[in-house]
């Protein structure tokens, strides 16, 4: 029997073959008491496994396969391996040991569950997102307990597998590339995750939070996985595996043509140039960022300096990973956004927990909150502006009165490195993310402050609609084109060229090349998106007249039905 089932495409691209299941579920674990002679005995138990786990790790980053990014990899790597020396991980189940008389794999397990609680708090899907990590690195320590260490994929015979599982995390993948597997799909999973970061870097089609798939399909199966529109079709009839055939011909023809554009200058048909930045995570993204010809960092997330750890990265810590970048992008412009964390992810005291994270004590708020962590930040950031060309975004700015205690801020962390005789960029610019309508509605306010703003069309959409994308029940309801967003991105668009102020859009919409063309008639010509959207987003960029756009543009402004914008927009694309 055929039948669909439609999840998050995270990687574009089609692939075609058969399904091998991944055992990767979460393992039942037995609960059972311990006398008080066995309790050396069981925490020793765990130590070993933690060992076995550790040695594990070392392993595979030292037999990274030819063709992985071994960079990306490593810090995949590398943050397991600090999950698992983190005495959160590594000693609190031993103290549930001793003060329960429990087995070690309860003890672990009650841990995990605190742990990932903590993180269901957090607003912010990126660092949500991160407790899989944890839950990973959890399973592989379960499982070194239980007597089976790691896994494997069990006949996997041609390069046309796709892998379906309830879950891979990165490391998992690393391994798999091994076997030259052509897709994966999993039920878990989500356009920012860790593992989706790592398909895209591949280049695998993938498809993930589907849910059910590791229930209902079998081994064997033919499938079609379909990148690009979120697809996984099981057991497909002739006619549509010939169709998609051939779409797979012409993807991988449409790929290779891209990469001949790498070096071509970004500008339309009436030769108006036109910005394609990246967006990154990590340091080491910055190499598949010019490999696909970005010309700068437009939001460089510095949220990965605080994952999975214990303590607060140093200032020297920052001031590296900063100055890395600003190195290796060799004079084009790096924006550095400042901290984008929750009051719950700073400061795990349950007190400090809002009801409503979203509307909390989060972004800029915490940063004014917490005025030496934002300090140091300041400082590291200033510190590596003397290596190259950066700038400072603000995230989550409501008001004018936040934009002057920035700037302030900004003025003692100057005076504080002019006294130790610290150089640094003394002109830096300073800018604000627009991602709350009020911030929107007041563009023209901020815009007497700021040197450029940046849209991140991500949560504005989320705040404007009062969606959140992450929950299954309400996440069809997630769109860019609702005419109330369209207004608001055109607004700040408008407002920001009126005043002659760099004005980017580093969200989601600005990697859908649906988009493109109907932003460049907004106005836009700053794009920042994932590095692996750029060379597509160039293309449409290239074979496009900014002044065929006008009318169109009005006209789906003036509309306020879903049905005609949709209709408009594929007008606007012909």
């Amino acid at each position: 029997m055929s039948f669909t089932i439609h999840g998050v495409g995270v990687s574009g691209g089609i692939a075609i073959g058969r399904a091998q299941l991944v055992s990767h579920a979460q393992l039942e674990v037995a609960h059972y008491d311990i006398p008080e002679s066995q309790v050396t005995t069981e925490k020793a138990r765990f130590d070993a496994a933690i060992a076995q786990v550790r040695q594990d790790l070392t392993e595979l980053a030292d037999h990274i396969p030819p063709g992985v990014p071994a960079a990306e990899f490593e810090a995949f790597l590398n943050l397991h391996r600090m999950i698992l020396e983190d005495s959160t991980l590594s000693e609190v189940p031993k103290q549930l040991i001793e003060s329960m008389h429990c087995n070690a794999e309860w003890a672990l397990k009650l841990q995990m569950e605190t742990l990932v609680e903590q993180f269901d708090r957090v607003e912010d899907v990126y660092l949500r997102e991160r407790k899989a990590d944890i839950q990973q690195v959890v399973e592989r320590v379960l499982k070194a307990l239980l007597g089976r260490p790691g896994y494997t994929v069990r006949n996997i015979p041609e390069e046309n597998a796709i892998l379906v599982a309830h879950d891979l995390s990165p490391a998992d993948v690393v391994v798999f590339k091994q076997h030259h597997f052509a897709s994966f799909i999993t039920d878990l999973g989500g356009a920012t995750s860790h593992t989706a970061i790592v398909a895209r870097s591949l280049n695998i089609p993938s498809v993930v939070a589907l849910h059910q798939a590791r229930t209902l399909i079998r081994e064997n199966e033919t499938l079609i996985v379909d990148g690009n529109h979120g697809v996984v079709i099981v057991n497909p009839d002739d006619a549509v595996l010939t169709e998609y055939k051939l779409r797979q011909e012409q993807w991988q023809l449409e790929r290779e043509k891209l990469k001949r554009l790498t070096r071509t200058k970004s500008a339309t048909l009436d030769s108006i140039e036109v910005d394609l930045h990246a967006n990154i995570e990590l340091p080491e993204d910055v190499t598949l960022a010019k490999e696909n010809g970005a010309t700068g960092i437009g939001l460089f997330r510095t949220e990965f300096l605080f994952l999975d750890r214990g303590d607060l990265p140093s200032e020297d810590e920052q001031f590296e990973a900063y100055r890395r970048v600003a190195l290796e992008m060799e004079g084009m412009p790096v924006t550095v956004r400042t901290f984008d964390l929750g009051a719950d992810k700073q400061a795990p005291d349950a007190s400090r927990v809002a009801p409503n994270p979203a509307l909390g004590l989060r972004a800029i708020r915490l940063c004014l909150a917490e005025p030496r962590l934002f300090h140091h930040q300041l400082r590291a950031i200033l510190r590596a502006s003397h290596y190259g060309k950066i700038r400072i975004l603000i995230p989550m700015l409501s008001s004018m009165h936040e934009i002057e205690q920035v700037l302030h801020l900004i003025r003692e962390a100057k005076e504080s490195l002019d006294e130790g005789g610290i150089p640094y960029d003394n002109s830096v610019q300073v800018g604000g993310m627009i991602e709350i309508p009020a911030a929107a509605l007041s563009v023209n306010m901020f815009m007497r402050k700021l040197d450029f703003v940046s849209i991140g069309t991500n949560d504005l959409i989320q705040y404007t609609l009062a969606i959140d994308r992450s929950d299954d029940s309400v996440a069809h309801l997630y769109d860019p084109l609702h005419p109330a967003v369209l207004e608001l991105v055109s607004h700040i668009i408008r407002s920001a060229n009126r005043v002659g102020k760099p004005v980017a859009v580093c969200g989601e919409m600005a990697g859908d090349t649906r988009l493109t063309r109907l932003l460049l008639g907004f106005g836009l010509r700053q794009f920042s998106m994932h590095p692996a959207y750029l060379l597509a987003v160039k293309q449409v960029v290239l074979k496009t007249g900014v002044s065929d756009l006008a009318g169109t543009t009005q006209r789906i402004l003036r509309s306020h039905v879903s049905d005609r914008i949709e209709n408009l927009l594929q007008r606007m694309n012909v």
